[in-house]
């Protein structure tokens, strides 16, 4: 059994850079439900549950020693004499947000939220049902088996030159695509880690931040793999991201103005998601030849029938604005394709499609 009850989903190693004076054990937290600022926790409380890896002591192990890559390259490349991302270290923190991707709490709920809809929809009994448990040992295997889905994308380290420090949040490595969720193609559809227009972010710190975007779609102006930005705005809407995705806690640094941090969130409140996933519940329509057609209804109480399918659709929150400094890439794949095959990244094309990669590829 692990010897550390109190397991942190976001870790502690990660919050350190946004705690009082980066001791790791006080935080600032601006809290969105009561739009409060709350001075001072104790970092080892938030973004924790008892044994919420469970009690397998080889599973906590290998958590941690990501952890400690994760903080031994942050430690590095936040020196000021760090002008060229590397390849390792590129590769740790592309690693580190797909592990926070998977793991947190919010993350664990939205999961058993959907599969329990879906097994009341479909009239399963108590055992097709999920518990958060369940889901974290999930999406630990999902990232044990595909942890290179999202390796093909290119990195940039991006320095915050403005007077706005970068937010985190409990649940603050983001999947974002601009090509989804702005082209009209798109409309009614969803994304995943395999899909084409991928942005995967992370704040490191008050003015450091990972972005991870598909080349054949962004372009993004950098030297060595760092960029800076002195607009306001683009700081504003990553931080925007982190107020749309968390579940109920912003960790804002030291500087942030209390006053600003509310008006910041309530600029965007109303985009934020109160489900982030709907159920579509098809019967079969008709049959030609070798080919079925379903027919999308409001209930499977709605009319006999003896087949049906259910598409489960992932849903994203979308911020007022992109940040500029993520252009699009002039002839890019995304600007010339709208369906098929440019949904999916050329690297992932060929791919297994085993289910942890369908879920990771599709976002259904």
């Amino acid at each position: 059994m692990p010897t550390n009850k109190n397991q942190h989903f976001v870790p502690r190693c990660y919050l350190r850079p946004f705690s009082q004076e980066e001791s790791g054990k006080a935080i600032r937290i601006f809290n969105i439900d009561r739009e409060q600022v709350i001075e001072g926790a104790a970092v080892k409380h938030q973004c924790s549950g008892s044994y919420f890896y469970g009690e397998d002591e080889k599973l906590e192990a290998a958590i941690q020693f990501i952890e400690q890559k994760y903080a031994d390259t942050l430690r590095r490349i936040r020196e000021p004499s760090y002008n060229r991302l590397g390849a390792d270290d590129e590769l740790i923190l592309k690693r580190f947000w797909l592990l926070q991707y998977l793991r947190t709490e919010a993350a664990s709920r939205r999961a058993v939220e959907m599969n329990n809809q879906l097994g009341k929809l479909v009239g399963a009994d108590s055992s097709f049902n999920l518990e958060i448990r369940d889901a974290v040992l999930m999406a630990m295997h999902a990232f044990a088996t595909e942890m290179e889905v999202i390796d093909d994308l290119k990195v940039c380290l991006l320095k915050n030159a403005t007077e706005i420090p970068f937010v985190t949040s409990d649940d603050p490595a983001i999947l974002a695509n601009r090509w989804f969720q702005t082209d009209d193609r798109h409309r009614g559809s969803t994304f995943g880690l395999g899909s084409a227009g991928a942005l995967a972010i992370l704040p490191l710190c008050k003015n450091l931040m990972l972005i991870a975007y598909d080349s054949d779609v962004y372009s993004i102006p950098k030297n060595a793999g760092i960029a800076k930005t002195r607009r306001e705005g683009d700081v504003q809407s990553l931080n925007q991201l982190q107020f749309l995705n968390c579940r109920a806690n912003i960790f804002p640094g030291q500087t942030y103005d209390a006053d600003a941090l509310r008006q910041s969130f309530q600029a965007c409140v109303d985009r934020r998601l109160e489900e982030r996933h709907v159920l579509h519940y098809s019967v079969l329509d008709q049959t030609n030849g070798d080919y079925k057609r379903y027919r999308v209804v409001a209930s499977p109480d709605d009319e006999d029938h003896q087949e049906a399918l259910v598409h489960s659709q992932t849903l994203h929150p979308s911020p007022q604005i992109w940040p500029l400094l993520v252009r699009w890439r002039k002839k890019g794949f995304g600007m010339v394709n709208g369906t098929g095959i440019g949904c999916v990244r050329r690297s992932q094309v060929d791919k297994r499609r085993g289910p942890p990669f369908e879920r990771m590829n599709t976002g259904h």
